[in-house]
């Protein structure tokens, strides 16, 4: 058998479904049947779109998590040469008998 991927689905597809259900000119059922998908999804779908309304207003706003590639590639290199230097650290201090074993 072939591997099964996951459809993925876009923001703006997602949005414009989950306000046609906000909206309630159709069931659940109707809506899943007109985007062929399934009606849990538009549920779960319309039910984010809700909280993230509410958070809209009452002023707090989520992180977004797109940032700049360059800036996300150094930060990346600065976790793996802290990493690197502290399990030297480790090592060491386990060699000078300053801590014991080796976590």
């Amino acid at each position: 058998m072939g591997k099964v991927t996951r459809k993925r689905y876009s923001a703006e597809f997602k949005s414009k479904v989950a306000l046609e259900a906000i909206k309630g000119e159709q069931t659940l059922a109707e809506l899943a049947a007109k985007y062929e998908i399934h009606h849990t999804m538009i549920a779960q779908w319309k039910r984010q779109a809700i909280e993230g309304m509410s958070a809209t207003f009452s002023g707090k706003s989520e992180a977004t998590t797109t940032g700049d590639p360059a800036e996300i590639e150094r930060l990346h290199a600065k976790i793996g040469q802290l990493l690197v230097e502290r399990d030297f650290l480790r090592d060491a201090s386990v060699r000078l008998g300053l801590i014991r074993g080796g976590k």
